[in-house]
């Protein structure tokens, strides 16, 4: 058998559930003498478009049924899939029982993983959601890759459609590559799968099998630094939520692997606070974060905590971004990398389009609502293997927050803990945060020492730091940094506790007169 063997395109048999671009796709394929075959909802979807189609049902003889489970499982598919074109003997089978070849298969899925990733989903529907003809016609067209083109995805149409018009066929190497692509989304269909069901019936949390489902979404520039290569890769059922993978891109150049860490963590930090509020981010840190009532003060506010760092940066917004937060990017002296937001208004578009100097390469990255759609699982790779933990997002049950000293904070106090102890669990750890009236004032990340993360984190706030609070993401292990939080001014102090210094460390905050909370929670970020 030649692989080289480019048998013209004669018929294609199209099921699908993503109809995106499919009835242009099916008239260019017509307009080149190509007979389309198909299936139901794909069939009435590409006649309403215009589109000549042979039902499947008329030509097998044999209807659909079973509520739509029974359509291609028929050997007058599989037979005109699967037949070798340099095989006389399989074109006499074909020719005996009246069987045609198909030289074109047009499949994908049903929506399994983005069903089983809705909330709520029932047991029942997921099940209705496994796709077996789908697979079975990929797999067949796959298999026999030497003589049959097969498309999974909309993305590849382009591409077949031109090669169609140019040869009334495909190249084998075109072929072979589908056909790769083809058996990695049936691989990883039925790891979905099969993890959806480890769920149910297992009574662990973590299932003895985990899929980790990806599909390349675009190559990039380059990755951390010019000589490494890199990919961007979507995750299965990832455009349930607000994130950076399916957001639509507005304005500016590509996005570097850089940019979509730090906007990941820009979009993390703001999601996780109620207010309108501002995220700024450098090198995977916020270097600034505030919220309030006006999402504009909290635009300015954030800018402002640390405006040396803050150029260059990238920001998140949990409120689509208005005019007058625009007004503020567009200030002189400001420099943004991107911004990622639920939306951007019109007024607010023109203005991050025509005022700053940096108008043209600013990435605005619009992600929708920000409500539900994160991701439970975390997932790291390490040399050999991989790591997997609970995502840190779940909100803290402040009712077991417990005030340890003599002194308690005062309501203010209080509403601007809970807004540093927030932020906290976003900075690297060793991780203090200074903060005053909701506002990131100076943050000390990822030192080995913590008392060296305060002694950066109160430099950064310099005098404002007087009447602000701190916030660090696990105990203090000795009294020394309450000593230098006291004589730079902090009001008080937030952490989980924990240490075996634990009452050395409240009675230093109680010799100062610093109200201390404890919140039984450890915020680790490695």
């Amino acid at each position: 058998m030649s692989p080289t063997i480019s048998p013209p395109i004669k018929r294609a048999l199209i099921s699908v559930s993503d109809k995106l671009g499919l009835a242009d796709f099916a008239q260019g394929l017509a307009s080149h003498g190509v007979e389309i075959y198909s299936t139901g909802g794909t069939r009435q979807h590409l006649e309403a478009a215009g589109v000549k189609v042979h039902d499947v049902g008329e030509y097998t003889g044999f209807p659909e049924m079973l509520d739509g489970r029974v359509k291609t499982l028929h050997p007058r598919i599989h037979g005109g899939i699967l037949a070798r074109h340099n095989r006389a003997d399989d074109l006499a089978a074909l020719a005996q029982h009246g069987i045609l070849t198909f030289e074109l298969v047009i499949v994908n899925l049903y929506p399994f993983e983005s069903t089983v990733a809705r909330e709520g989903v029932s047991f029942d529907e997921a099940i209705e959601n496994i796709d077996i003809g789908g697979p079975s016609l990929i797999r067949g067209a796959s298999k026999n890759h030497a003589f049959v083109t097969v498309a999974t995805d909309p993305a590849q149409y382009a591409e077949i459609l031109e090669q169609v018009a140019m040869h009334g066929a495909t190249t084998p190497e075109l072929r072979r590559k589908l056909a790769q692509v083809a058996f990695a989304r049936t691989g990883q269909y039925d790891q979905a799968i099969s993890h959806y069901l480890s769920t149910q019936i297992e009574l662990e949390v973590f299932p003895s099998r985990w899929p980790v489902g990806l599909r390349r979404k675009e190559i990039l520039r380059y990755g951390e630094n010019p000589h490494q290569r890199a990919a961007l890769y979507a995750q299965a059922g990832c455009s349930a939520g607000a994130n950076l993978v399916s957001a639509q891109q507005l304005t500016g150049k590509e996005l570097s692997y850089n940019n979509l860490l730090d906007l990941d963590s820009a979009l993390a930090i703001v999601r996780s606070l109620s207010d309108p509020a501002v995220s700024v981010i450098k090198h995977n840190n916020p270097c600034g974060a505030a919220a309030n009532e006006e999402l504009s003060a909290a635009t300015r506010a954030a800018m402002d905590g640390d405006p040396l760092s803050a150029f260059g940066s990238v920001l998140g917004f949990n409120r689509p971004v208005d005019a007058a937060s625009a007004e503020v990017l567009a200030e002189p002296g400001r420099f943004i990398e991107a911004i990622v937001a639920p939306d951007f208004e019109s007024a607010a578009l023109e203005i991050l389009a025509t005022k700053p100097k940096w108008k043209a390469n600013v990435r605005l990255m619009k992600v929708g609502p920000l409500a539900g759609g994160q991701s439970r699982w975390q997932l790291r790779q390490i040399e050999g293997g991989i790591l997997i933990q609970e995502a840190d997002t779940a909100a803290d049950p402040q009712q077991e927050w417990k005030v340890v000293t003599s002194t308690t904070p005062s309501e203010t106090a209080v509403r601007d803990l809970r807004f540093a102890w927030e932020i906290c669990r976003h900075v690297k750890s060793n991780a203090i945060v200074v903060a005053a009236d909701r506002t990131l004032l100076g943050a000390g990340a990822g030192q080995m020492s913590r008392v060296d993360s305060v002694k950066i984190s109160l430099e950064k706030a310099g005098e404002r730091v007087r009447g602000a609070v701190m916030a660090s993401d696990a105990f203090f292990p000795f009294p020394d940094s309450i000593h230098e939080a006291a004589a730079a001014g902090v009001s008080a102090i937030i952490q989980p506790g924990g240490s075996k210094r634990d009452d050395e460390v409240i009675a230093a905050c109680n010799e100062h007169g610093i109200p201390m909370i404890f919140t039984g929670r450890r915020h680790f970020k490695h």
